[in-house]
């Protein structure tokens, strides 16, 4: 599986036969990354009403759209889209979030080259036991690594340690591009692991199979796409 990571909650996932997914796609002024111009088979987006997490409009080759929000309140937790199974669990925003009432979005996994992929979508509250249980299981966590607008980090760090996914790749965290005052660098997310757990992909692609996860927590940080990357 090949991985790219566009910035904020975006990635774009490739499996060995070429079918993708992009995750979570952004408006580029309102985040400050960069424009996703690469296509993908399916868009899978956490709400429909986040121009943070939401805009498969954007996705220039009209994919083929999962809403997991959707998926988690009328489908009953999944659904088939584009030949892929969606898995979601709804979850809420921060209480306290500066748009006001907090919306409710989908964390969603789904299953790529035999690995589980799990999505923390815009979760802003501490896991309930059941969301917990909903990541138990997952090889490759996109995690909401920043505290501030999400969750609380040693919430997530009460979730990673009981779900145990073998590898978590941070998201949503503070960068020369992304700056909201109060989310943290990714240096806060780090100091919760040992130095010996951490690795770094030193660019925006990485490229992960069964045979290459570690049989214990690790975690993988990557850079985002720069523009004409």
């Amino acid at each position: 599986m090949q991985i790219t990571w566009f910035g904020h909650a975006a990635f774009k996932l490739t499996d060995a036969a070429g079918a993708s997914v992009i995750t979570d796609p952004y408006t580029p002024e309102g985040v400050g990354y960069a424009p996703i111009t690469e296509t993908a088979d399916l868009v899978v987006i956490s709400s429909d009403d986040d121009d943070a997490h939401c805009r498969a409009d954007l996705i220039s080759s009209a994919p083929a759209v999962c809403n997991a929000l959707n998926v988690a309140l009328d489908h009953g937790g999944v659904q088939t889209v584009a030949g892929r199974e969606i898995r979601a669990i709804a979850a809420a925003e921060w209480e306290h979030h500066p748009r006001g009432v907090p919306g409710q979005n989908g964390m969603y996994r789904f299953e790529m080259d035999g690995m589980q992929i799990a999505h923390m979508g815009d979760l802003g509250n501490p896991l309930t036991n059941d969301q917990i249980a909903f990541f138990e299981g997952t090889d490759v966590l996109l995690a909401l690594a920043g505290g501030y607008l999400t969750i609380e980090l040693p919430d997530l760090m009460k979730m990673i340690q009981v779900a145990k996914p073998k590898l978590v790749i941070p998201m949503h965290f503070r960068t020369l591009t992304y700056r909201p005052r109060n989310t943290m660098w990714i240096e806060s997310f780090l100091s919760h692991f040992d130095e010996a757990q951490v690795d770094f992909a030193f660019g925006p692609h990485a490229t992960i199979t069964p045979d290459t996860l570690p049989d214990t927590t690790r975690v993988l940080v990557m850079d985002y796409l720069r523009p004409g990357g």
